[in-house]
């Protein structure tokens, strides 16, 4: 990450500037909440494959690469505000989540002012093609998520199944962000499309990463267990299903429907999986997305940016956070 921080430093600290004054209003309780959102800014991964995708193909970023990146960043932080009421969470990434401290009629409301205010930069800038690559990722998104709670009321989901959520939930927004970024400075549609194609298997490996961390791969500092207790088929479980004995299925099924808040009964399940091979089969398919996404950027130009990208695919699957 110093690397990346290193190749962007400036245009990162630029880009904090206009986003913090893209959220701004006239509203003084909006202007506290937009405060104490921008003051607890996570990794900043989007922005950066924003960036990074831009210089690729054009060292010299316009403002239309700044706003691409703020909407990516307006996108997804309406996105975690409104999960964190639909999931009930009073945390997001150990800190108080916006409907613990303000209740969900506000968080839900300011959710949507973070989408109109996406919207709304785009549209007065003219950035319609923008836009349009973000648009189809917010669409996605949704049909990602209702798609994994239909399927998890039934624990009948299939590994294709799997990959398709992940594809629609997760990876969807981090292809739009790579393609907003490389159409920012190319305004070529067919390295929009490689570009949109590398996020998409980013975003992949990026979200069974996710998923492994609750197995417990590394010492994250947070609890494991969770993705059972919220009945989330995730890969290890959905392999381990696949390939146990009918009793061994029938017993996790029972312990994921039934006894799911129980600490013990869902370390079994965690110990059944890790004893199936689930979590070295996870390993494998993350680090296949990862070598197809690698493979794509390889054959685009070859810089310091590409370098950047290549470093920044690799944290996502090396990450320990």
């Amino acid at each position: 990450m110093d690397e990346i921080k290193h190749l962007i430093g400036k245009e990162l600290h630029d880009f904090e500037s206009k986003f913090a004054d893209s959220v701004k209003s006239h509203v003084p309780l909006l202007d506290r909440i937009m405060h104490y959102i921008v003051k607890r800014k996570g990794k900043q991964i989007r922005p950066m494959f924003v960036l990074l995708s831009a210089k690729l193909f054009n060292d010299n970023i316009q403002e239309s690469t700044y706003r691409a990146a703020a909407l990516v960043e307006l996108l997804h932080t309406a996105t975690l505000v409104h999960d964190d009421v639909v999931d009930d969470a009073n945390q997001r990434r150990g800190l108080f989540s916006i409907n613990a401290l303000w209740k969900n009629k506000i968080a839900v409301l300011v959710g949507d002012y973070l989408l109109s205010k996406g919207l709304l930069l785009s549209l007065n800038n003219n950035d319609f093609r923008t836009l349009q690559i973000l648009s189809q990722a917010v669409k996605e998104m949704s049909e990602g998520e209702l798609l994994q709670i239909e399927k998890t009321r039934k624990l009948n989901i299939k590994e294709d199944i799997y990959f398709e959520i992940i594809r629609r939930k997760t990876a969807s927004l981090l292809a739009s962000a790579c393609a907003a970024g490389a159409w920012s400075t190319s305004n070529d549609e067919h390295i929009t499309e490689q570009m949109r194609l590398f996020g998409e298997k980013v975003g992949i490996a990026f979200q069974i990463k996710d998923d492994l961390f609750d197995y417990g791969s590394a010492k994250i500092g947070k609890p494991t267990g969770i993705d059972i207790r919220e009945k989330k088929m995730t890969l290890p479980l959905i392999y381990t299903l696949e390939h146990a004995s009918t009793e061994t299925r029938r017993k996790i099924i029972n312990i994921v429907k039934n006894h799911n808040t129980e600490k013990d009964r869902v370390e079994e399940v965690i110990q059944l999986v890790k004893a199936s091979g689930g979590i070295d089969y996870t390993k494998q398919k993350m680090f296949e997305y990862r070598d197809e996404a690698l493979a794509i950027l390889n054959k685009l130009p070859e810089n310091a940016f590409r370098s950047g990208l290549e470093s920044l695919v690799r944290f996502t699957t090396d990450r320990t956070f």
